[in-house]
């Protein structure tokens, strides 16, 4: 069985540090390997390089990593409890 809130913390954290990442890539790296269009599609209000896109950026991540965590852990600990294998078996 998975602990929910400890699940959609780990991958809230993990979807913000993945961001992170990408953005610091998108500063770095030649503008042909940027993740600028990619982020833009997938997180409404994003706007590349500026400290308002930042933060909303990295909050909308932290978010979907939470929510992932909130819809996959329920799902994943009912069918565990419905075919999961039993400890006296």
């Amino acid at each position: 069985m998975l602990n929910t809130k400890l699940v959609s913390w780990a991958l809230g954290l993990f979807a913000a540090i993945t961001f992170v990442v990408c953005v610091i890539w998108g500063l770095v790296a030649p503008e042909g390997l940027h993740m600028k269009a990619v982020l833009e599609a997938l997180l409404p209000a994003f706007r590349w390089l500026t400290w308002w896109g930042f933060l909303l950026g990295l909050a909308e991540s932290f978010l979907y990593g939470a929510y992932a965590g909130l819809v996959y852990c329920p799902i994943h600990n009912a069918l565990h409890r419905r075919y999961g294998r039993r400890a006296d078996a």
